[in-house]
């Protein structure tokens, strides 16, 4: 029986002679469609181009497994690991057109977070390492844990100040279940109020966390370093100004090179990929990244996808690869081929999504799935049935919207979409935040629809209801903290500990426990609390027992009884009733919105009156009309404010508030109604 690696060496010998014979003609119609495809390049930097042949295997075209090193940064919101990509990437020769280079979804940039995992693949002293850049924040941990399976190691991020906080423990959490080997970045310790005895608390701090949370003695035994991710630099010792030849990345670089441990690879076997993440492109179809389990992938290659059904393996497609991608630094780059334990994209297959596999037509097994925590809240969303339907948006049908969710369900797993009653679809998630980011996506692509409250997803176990708790970490001001335990004692929450913030006179922080359905719209009432001056994070604890009904957390609302543009002579006279959420010459319907009433009950107003025009003259002029700035809601106060009977009306616009009957008189019989019951 002849050797396969002669086989493959014979193979790829002559595909390269065929391709370097041929290549003196360019066919003139393929020149200019590639030349279509956006950020394609084969160059990527000079540091890649001087990297050192033995990182490739002549004989299968693949890189050796032994120089891969497949790492995941991950931290708590805010701690830095974003712009340590950056400087990762710049220390390894990549072009960075400007900061926070991986953030390329537009609302990351605007808000400054990250949304959406990301891998790129940087050269450093002859190895590959390939580097996933994970959220931060809790509503996005389904990024996290979906990527997770993809790497052997991971860099802990904590801000040297603030130390562990919600996020860092549902992160680690993560990755010690996976079996990876953190290594611990103290980042920020170049602040004035970090000192080496606060960094060694800190450390103390993590261990402790590692410990509860099941880690092993090697787990346990991580590397510790100090950074400042914003003068890119790391040091495996403490230090605030290192060196002039040390201020760089390379000791964290060596640091994962030594301590991460390659891949367990067999690239004699066949091939076998779990799809982990997906994307669509109008010319390349649907791309497929994953870690590539097992055996040699290479263009043109006959693959199937596989799916794990209730009665087994499936198979669903079965297709030849197109095109093999990875991305280095911030460019797609097109290679020839990608072994066991590379992280590679590919394209030719129209039908498998994450969580399939992707594996060689004589193979019929399908790799195991990722297991991510459920989803804790929910919302209906459906068709903008109000009196101005249509006038900003460009999809408007259920049909639409209902394609638009599934499309978003197939690439984020976190996220769940069940048909409702008529044309609607409720979408259940992780929390608002996540949520509204998609809510705001689909506006921008000119949806118009109408949006439910978010309700919690209940559980019933042994017959008593269960409903999901959130680890709350918040840090204020002294003069606040009564204001705030006030707001929070209406909404259940319990304290667990609480004490003065280390390095900040004048500074408390608290832990509590609360209910997922009490944070529900308290982030902007916090912030006005708190003049701006608060930090709050929060992070799914677990389902405990209900805790009871809420306080009272809102007053009642100002609701319009006419149709038409909104006068300043009307909303002159409704000021003393409550603040206006309008200004005049906004159009207004029956049933909309228009303000927060004073007191705890509804009121129903007429934001559209006009001034009576008589005979009589009147001491007052129209222009002499003086009105304080309203109140106008934004997209995620609006999903955190509005009540059961209540709905957001979201076109590329703008956002009102509505009742769910418009008419008064509807709204009257079902209250009644509800109190009957």
């Amino acid at each position: 029986m002849a050797n396969p690696w002669l086989l493959r060496s014979l193979y790829s010998t002559t595909k390269r002679s065929v391709s370097s014979s041929s290549r003196s003609f360019q066919h003139p119609l393929k020149t200019s469609v590639l030349q279509r495809i956006p950020n394609f390049s084969r160059q990527f930097s000079a540091s890649a181009a001087a990297s050192p042949a033995s990182t490739v295997d002549a004989h299968v075209n693949v890189i050796n497994p032994n120089n891969i090193r497949n790492v995941a940064v991950i931290a708590h919101v805010d701690h830095g690991k974003t712009t340590l990509m950056d400087r990762l990437l710049r220390q390894c020769g990549a072009d960075i057109p400007h900061e926070r280079a991986l953030d390329n979804i537009s609302l990351e940039r605007e808000r400054g977070i990250t949304i959406s995992s990301k891998v790129t693949s940087i050269s450093w002293k002859g190895n590959e390492l390939n580097m996933v850049d994970t959220p931060g924040h809790a509503d996005f941990g389904g990024e996290v844990e979906r990527v997770v399976g993809m790497v052997e190691g991971a860099i802990l991020v904590v801000d040297a100040g603030e130390g562990p906080l919600a996020q860092t423990k549902f992160v680690l959490a993560k990755a010690l279940k996976y079996g990876l080997r953190p290594l611990l970045l103290l980042n920020k310790v170049d602040r004035p109020s970090v000192t080496e005895e606060r960094c060694d608390e800190v450390e103390s701090l993590v261990f402790d966390l590692f410990a509860n949370l099941g880690a092993t003695e090697e787990q346990l035994d991580f590397p510790v370093l100090y950074a400042s991710a914003k003068h890119g630099w790391a040091s495996s010792t403490f230090t605030k100004e290192p060196a002039a030849d040390s201020k760089n990345m390379s000791q964290l670089l060596d640091a994962v090179v030594k301590h991460v441990l390659a891949p367990k690879a067999n690239l004699d076997t066949p091939f076998q990929m779990l799809v982990s993440m997906m994307e669509k492109d109008d010319y390349l179809g649907r791309i497929l990244t994953g870690r590539v389990t097992s055996g040699v992938l290479h263009v043109g290659d006959r693959v199937h996808g596989l799916r794990i059904t209730d009665s087994g393996v499936e198979k669903f497609e079965e297709g030849k690869v197109t095109k093999l991608m990875k991305k280095k630094g911030t460019a797609m780059v097109l290679v020839d081929g990608a072994g066991a334990g590379d992280i590679v994209s590919m394209t030719g297959l129209a039908t498998p999504s994450i969580g399939h596999s992707v594996a060689s037509v004589e193979v019929m097994t399908a790799l195991p799935t990722v297991e991510l925590d459920p989803p804790t809240i929910s919302m209906t969303f459906g068709v903008n049935d109000s009196p101005l339907a249509g006038r900003d948006g460009t999809h408007l049908t259920g049909g639409k919207i209902g394609d638009r969710l599934m499309a978003e369900a197939e690439t984020n797993l976190a996220i769940n979409v069940l048909p409702a009653l008529g044309e609607s679809y409720e979408v259940q998630g992780r929390g608002e935040l996540q949520l509204g980011i998609l809510i705001e996506n689909m506006r921008r692509e000119g949806f118009e629809l109408s949006v439910s409250p978010p309700k919690v997803m209940y559980k019933t176990e042994n017959g008593q209801r269960l409903e999901p708790l959130e680890e709350v970490t918040i840090e204020i001001n002294e003069e606040h903290v009564g204001l705030v335990m006030e707001a929070l004692s209406h909404r259940r929450a319990e304290v667990l500990d609480m004490g003065p913030v280390p390095g900040h006179v004048g500074r408390t922080r608290m832990s509590l426990t609360c209910p997922s359905r009490g944070l529900v719209g308290y982030r902007s009432v916090f912030s006005s609390d708190t003049r701006g001056t608060g930090f709050m994070h929060r992070a799914f604890l677990a389902y405990e027992k209900y805790r009871g009904a809420l306080g009272n957390v809102r007053k009642g609302v100002l609701v319009s009884m006419g149709y038409g543009p909104v006068t300043a002579h009307a909303l002159m006279s409704l000021e003393a009733r409550g603040t206006l959420f309008v200004n005049p010459g906004m159009d207004a319907y029956d049933g909309m919105i228009v303000g927060e009433h004073s007191r705890d009950t509804d009121l129903d107003v007429n934001p559209v009156r006009a001034k009576e025009l008589n005979n009589i003259r009147s001491a007052g002029k129209d222009e002499n009309v003086k009105l304080s700035p309203p109140r106008l809601i934004t997209l995620e106060e609006a999903i955190g404010y509005v009540a059961a009977d209540e709905l957001i009306e979201v076109t590329p616009k703008a956002i009102r508030l509505r009742k769910r009957y418009l008419d008064a008189n509807k709204r009257k019989i079902m209250r009644n109604r509800t109190k009957e019951f």
